[in-house]
């Protein structure tokens, strides 16, 4: 399996098997797979707690802490794929639609190499258009 020739499908129907086969479904309720979502993600971040750019790059270039910290990303993506099968949500749709609804957001002419929120441009916008008093 690899990114490039896997569909999210697959991935959670190799999850929702895993589950099944164990009789894990009766504990998989959305809430519960929220929050051991949020832990999964406290621990991918516990890799990058008080280490600056350079150390994050230099732990990243050791094969088997970059080895931990995909299990990690692996532990998360389990659990999203998870929540997402039992809350039946498409993931894919629903990531090109929010993508589509981002790039409404933020328009490339005015956020280009910025990293402000959304709000700055539209405070920006709705003051430009106001009539001159």
């Amino acid at each position: 399996m690899d990114d490039q020739q896997t569909t999210t499908g697959t991935l959670k129907e190799l999850v929702r098997t895993f589950s099944t086969e164990r009789n894990w479904e009766q504990f998989h309720h959305p809430k519960d797979l929220g929050l051991a979502l949020v832990c999964e993600v406290g621990e991918v971040l516990e890799h990058f707690r008080y280490r600056n750019n350079d150390e994050i790059q230099a732990f990243l270039a050791d094969p088997a802490k970059k080895r931990e910290l995909a299990h990690e990303f692996a532990d998360c993506l389990w659990l999203l794929l998870r929540l997402a099968d039992v809350c039946q949500i498409d993931l894919a749709s629903s990531l090109q639609e929010k993508v589509e609804l981002a790039a409404l957001k933020y328009p490339i002419d005015q956020v280009y190499g910025r990293a402000d929120k959304y709000t700055t441009y539209q405070t920006s916008r709705s003051e430009s258009e106001s009539p001159a008093e």
